[in-house]
């Protein structure tokens, strides 16, 4: 009696002993099962594409891997592409980018998950610690929060019913017990990606990114392949007291690239300097003599800033308020927020200050108001004053 499964397993080996003799003629290293391999695309079929491996013969993987929801192919011919190698007979090399379809055993997962192959899973339901995931053949694997995502989700019932690739960490008890991971592949299409971003990403560029996180400093922002900090400094011109007033955790925003450190692991972008700069129509729009209304945005031992618009402020210095009155600090005068009518004094855009006085308050376009530093006491500062005359008058007299 004849033994087919005897025969099949011949006419395996000895295709694989064919292959192994030319591969090693050739110089050309042998691919083993499971290795994943770049390959060229070198024609598209109705059902299979062949690839170009850089050895004699060529992969094929089914067409039906790379069409979107709507059945369009997602690469051409001449594109590079990353696929498992899953099997060798008649001289064609079997490749695939996943394992799926309900026909699917659970010899086929456990070479997958020896192999590492990821396998098709649909997320099925949410249970104690993580989601229950049905994989091909009706097996029902674990995954736990940590592995659905490369960070943890805000709404844990959004990945339910959702279908995605997964790599099988565990299989024991014949399929009983399987444990799978979808940020394992994450991590490693990020890594790829990093690489890619290393040749590219440079200081000056402007980029997409998405908020992941706010801090009391700034924002964490993901741009694909990083991570890096958008410093609270770096949000606008104007002075930013809240983050959250302006950023929200999935907001997607175009920046530049401040600082590229792929040794340190430091990557930090300005969302500011994708902006129009505000101090740029200054000179034009608030020349000294100027009167306007603006808004008291900050309180110092040395005076008042004022907004006048969004990333423009200027500086009440404190001898210009009370009314020739000496006050010790602004706030006996001025709350935060609080409207306030000024008048331009003094202009230092290099600088970018803006010197302002009270409305109706004599202008002094001649005296620098712009100061940070505080006004002492009446005494002190009369004192001061009778020490330098002193000092002038004895270095006359040595003269």
């Amino acid at each position: 009696m004849e033994d087919k499964n005897f025969d099949n397993d011949d006419e395996q080996n000895s295709d694989d002993f064919a292959a192994m003799l030319e591969e090693s003629l050739s110089g050309a290293p042998r691919i083993e099962i499971g290795q994943k391999t770049d390959a060229t695309i070198l024609q598209i079929g109705a059902d299979w594409m062949f690839l170009d491996i850089g050895q004699k013969g060529e992969g094929v993987l089914a067409v039906h891997e790379f069409q979107n929801d709507e059945g369009e192919l997602t690469v051409a011919v001449g594109d590079t592409i990353s696929a498992y190698f899953v099997s060798r007979a008649g001289g064609e090399m079997r490749f695939t980018t996943r394992i799926g379809g309900g026909s699917s055993g659970t010899e086929q997962l456990e070479e997958a998950w020896r192999s590492g192959i990821p396998v098709d899973g649909r997320v099925t339901k949410e249970i104690k610690g993580g989601y229950e995931v049905s994989l091909p053949g009706n097996v029902r694997a674990f995954c736990p929060y940590s592995q659905i995502s490369l960070r943890r989700l805000d709404n844990p019932e959004s990945v339910i019913e959702q279908s995605f690739a997964f790599k099988i960490s565990k299989f024991e008890e014949q399929g009983r017990n399987v444990v799978v991971s979808r940020r394992d592949l994450l991590e490693e299409e990020r890594r790829a990606l990093r690489e890619d971003l290393k040749k590219t990403l440079a200081e000056g560029m402007i980029v997409t990114g998405v908020v992941t996180s706010l801090r009391d400093f700034g924002a964490f922002i993901d741009i694909g392949a990083i991570e890096g900090l958008l410093p609270i400094s770096e949000v606008a011109y104007g002075r930013v007291e809240d983050l959250s007033e302006v950023l929200r955790v999935g907001q997607e925003l175009q920046l530049a690239v401040k600082r590229v450190d792929w040794d340190e692991n430091k990557f930090s972008f300005s969302l500011r300097d994708t902006l129009a700069d505000p101090w740029s129509v200054v000179p034009t729009k608030y020349p000294a003599g100027t009167q306007l209304v603006g808004k008291v945005s900050r309180l110092a031992e040395f005076g008042a800033f004022i907004t006048l618009e969004e990333g423009i402020d200027g500086l009440v210095h404190i001898s210009k308020l009370g009314e020739g009155r000496r006050i010790n600090h602004p706030r006996e005068l001025l709350t935060v927020g609080q409207e306030f009518a000024v008048t331009v004094e003094k202009l230092e855009v290099e600088q970018r200050r803006i010197s302002l006085v009270p409305a109706g308050a004599e202008v002094e376009c001649g005296e620098k108001s712009y100061s940070d530093q505080p006004v002492t006491s009446g005494m002190g500062t009369f004192a001061d004053l009778l020490k330098a005359s002193q000092d002038k008058k004895n270095k006359k007299k040595k003269r």
